[in-house]
């Protein structure tokens, strides 16, 4: 008796409703709730879009005809080189804000009161890396629209530019991951934004992203080759048919399309199996 008693006196916590089905629709409506927060706070999207756009105008005009790229130093085919360096940059660098939103939703405590809800398991971390893709798929297009007027080109057909964006798309998706455990990891939101930038600056720039790996000291080129970012980059410029595609014999650069396929799909399992794992145990 005593038993049924305790039992209608402490009611058990809310068991998470299991189900793909379930998933894709907890994970949606948190995407929707992070998406309707963007669009009331509307400097978060404007400085995410400030950023990436003085980096192309910066490298395209103060770079721009000092470094040789392809035998020459023309202007213009750096701007057409430097544009996938970019593009991949901005997608990448979006993980800092990511692990800033969900380190700022533990310190409000927002994280434990969705962990009380029944829902599934990893639906409020999937909901809001889809919001920071919904957003950096927001700024690609401003970006190339800004890359046009600087001089940037493609030269092959739509099917092959757009498998371009989306890989880029899925690597910022992949990254993004990374910076939700990154966020889950720490105390606040300052620690979660630093602690997801140390790291990308040498990810970024130790690759071919603004010049060509030829030019670095033969024990950094492997480094750099292999790099996850610098095959994205690469399946880039040859998916829009730009300069700078690399003569080096590393597997990554000879089949850089399957090369970033694969990094951003192993890098996505990895660290979202990571992330899930510290949500459940993680606290405010």
């Amino acid at each position: 008796m005593s038993a049924v008693t305790d039992a209608v006196q402490s009611p058990a916590a809310p068991r998470p409703r299991g189900g793909i089905t379930q998933s894709v629709v907890d994970s949606l409506v948190i995407a929707r709730r992070n998406l309707i927060r963007m669009t009331r706070i509307p400097e978060m999207v404007i400085f995410g879009l400030i950023q990436p756009v003085m980096f192309v105008v910066l490298f395209s005009y103060v770079f721009g005809g000092s470094l040789v790229v392809d035998g020459s130093t023309s202007a213009e085919k750096y701007r057409e080189f430097l544009m996938a360096g970019i593009f991949a940059q901005t997608v990448t660098f979006a993980t800092a804000g990511a692990g800033a939103g969900i380190a700022d939703d533990m310190h409000k405590g927002l994280i434990d009161r969705f962990r009380s809800l029944p829902m599934a398991r990893g639906a409020v971390l999937t909901g809001r890396t889809l919001a920071d893709l919904v957003q950096t798929a927001l700024t690609l297009v401003v970006l190339a629209i800004v890359a046009l007027l600087v001089g940037w080109r493609t030269h092959e057909n739509i099917g092959k530019v757009l498998g371009g964006f989306a890989l880029l798309l899925l690597l910022g998706y992949a990254f993004s991951w990374i910076g939700a455990l990154i966020g889950l990891s720490v105390r606040t939101p300052e620690a979660a934004t630093s602690g997801g930038l140390i790291w990308l600056f040498p990810v970024t720039f130790v690759s071919n992203a603004f010049v060509s790996t030829a030019t670095m000291p033969g024990w950094l080129q492997p480094v750099a080759e292999w790099n996850p970012f610098s095959a994205t980059v690469q399946a880039c410029r040859v998916l829009f048919g730009n300069p700078g595609v690399s003569t080096s014999q590393a597997w990554p650069m000879q089949h850089p399309v399957w090369a970033s396929l694969i990094w951003s799909v192993v890098i996505l399992l990895v660290f979202r199996t990571l992330a899930v794992r510290k949500y459940r145990s993680a606290t405010a």
